[in-house]
């Protein structure tokens, strides 16, 4: 099924001018959905509740893969799956996060939140302006919390996450980014199948701990 998912995803990601456009919002789809099984299908007696609130995260954020043509809806979409992402990371408690990523992610969100905003002010959109503020702050609280889980699969998809999220952001407000659709989609796909297999990596880490 990973397989599938690796000839889907980069199908979409690099052949998309081959897709006709009724199907384009389909062939995005079905690597999500192929994301789903490989989580809904992962051995994890000893962590339900993390794929619980895992397989909910992954729910909402296909759902805002097909919303996001209707970007504010899709935007809270995607910020209820983050925020699901957040839960299953704080109900672990492996290691604290490292002095060097907090300072990081805290330097790098405050130069994104004044780029970003600023650009989206000066339209007078201030309902956007809050919104992409709001979302900037969880998605770095994914990856400050991801640490929690000890799973290098959970921390690289959140900064995965972060990395697409933010080409996302400066490609629609604040300047055009060569390749954005190669770079968003791969980084975004990317993102989920290692937050789908942390359920499994997480759960073996939980097993030699009980050992």
């Amino acid at each position: 099924m990973i397989v599938l998912f690796i000839i889907s995803s980069l199908y979409y990601v690099f052949f998309i001018a081959y897709i006709d456009e009724p199907l384009k919002m389909v062939f995005k789809l079905i690597p999500m959905i192929l994301v789903l099984l490989i989580a809904l299908l992962s051995n994890a007696s000893n962590t339900k509740f993390y794929k619980l609130i895992v397989l909910i995260g992954l729910i909402f954020c296909a759902i805002g893969d097909y919303t996001l043509q209707w970007f504010i809806i899709g935007l809270t979409s995607f910020l209820i799956g983050h925020l699901f992402y957040i839960r299953a990371f704080l109900s672990t408690n492996e290691q604290k996060t490292p002095s060097a990523a907090k300072i990081l992610l805290i330097i790098f969100g405050l130069v994104m939140a004044f780029f970003i905003l600023s650009a989206i002010i000066q339209t007078g959109n201030y309902v956007l302006a809050i919104a992409v503020f709001c979302y900037i702050a969880v998605i770095l609280t994914m990856g400050w919390t991801s640490f929690r889980t000890n799973s290098k699969f959970a921390i690289i998809g959140a900064f995965l996450f972060i990395i697409s999220d933010s080409v996302l952001a400066i490609n629609k407000f604040v300047i055009p980014v060569e390749f954005s659709h190669q770079l968003i989609m791969s980084t975004y796909y990317g993102a989920q199948i290692f937050i789908a297999l942390s359920i499994v990596n997480y759960s073996a880490f939980k097993s030699k701990g009980v050992q």
